[in-house]
């Protein structure tokens, strides 16, 4: 299978279909359609966190804070991008094109789909 990912300004091809959650990914896949997905949408969609968190969430306003929530919300793309993947979403549209390509590939090798790019044998 292959997969395409998309920058921002890219337009879509007629008769994709854009996933609004990750469970809907699945079903989508199984219909026939290729599966469009924009993978920092789906992961603001994902519930915030609970109030017990919400107070060491380091919303402090510090430049240390700010630089902690753009990685969170990079590591939260990354993984909804690999969960879409994992569940057969073949279109990927983000501002990060060049992780969440990795990403993708590395999914695609985990599940089996296309050889890993480099194989060794032995740990000895």
């Amino acid at each position: 299978m292959t997969f395409v990912v998309l920058g921002p300004g890219d337009r879509d091809e007629p008769g994709w279909v854009e996933a609004r959650s990750i469970g809907e990914v699945g079903e989508l896949v199984r219909a026939g359609h290729t599966v469009v997905v924009t993978p920092a949408r789906l992961a603001a969609a994902e519930p915030a966190p609970s109030a017990e968190n919400a107070e060491n969430s380091g919303d402090s306003g510090d430049a240390g804070a700010t630089v902690a929530r753009e990685r969170d919300a990079e590591a939260a793309e990354l993984t909804a991008a690999s969960i879409c993947a994992w569940a057969g979403a073949r279109v990927f549209r983000t501002e990060r094109v060049e992780q969440v390509r990795l990403a993708v590939e590395m999914t695609d090798s985990l599940a089996g789909r296309r050889p890993p790019a480099l194989t060794r044998r032995g740990l000895a």
